[in-house]
């Protein structure tokens, strides 16, 4: 699965994506996340506050306990905000 990071996710990761084969215990967002911050610094700095960040599976928004079963790309962001 792709996992694709952008804004200050992006900036603390040091880069615009990942490719990962999860082990098929990871069936979730949350699990992706969970799995993603036990790898240490920086992702677990990144995913420190996981209820202000956002996702999107395949290109539409979801929530962080939705199933991640044949999705090609996970994306990983913070709010957007503007002015």
């Amino acid at each position: 699965m792709k996992i694709s990071y952008f804004a200050k996710t992006r900036e603390i990761i040091g880069r615009d994506y990942d490719i990962i084969h999860f082990p098929t215990d990871i069936r979730s967002i949350n699990d992706v996340v969970k799995y993603l911050s036990a790898k240490g610094e920086p992702y677990s700095i990144a995913f420190a506050n996981q209820d202000a960040l956002r996702f999107a599976l395949d290109n539409e928004m979801a929530k962080s306990d939705v199933s991640i079963e044949n999705i090609q790309e996970l994306a990983i962001f913070p709010p957007v905000t503007g002015g």
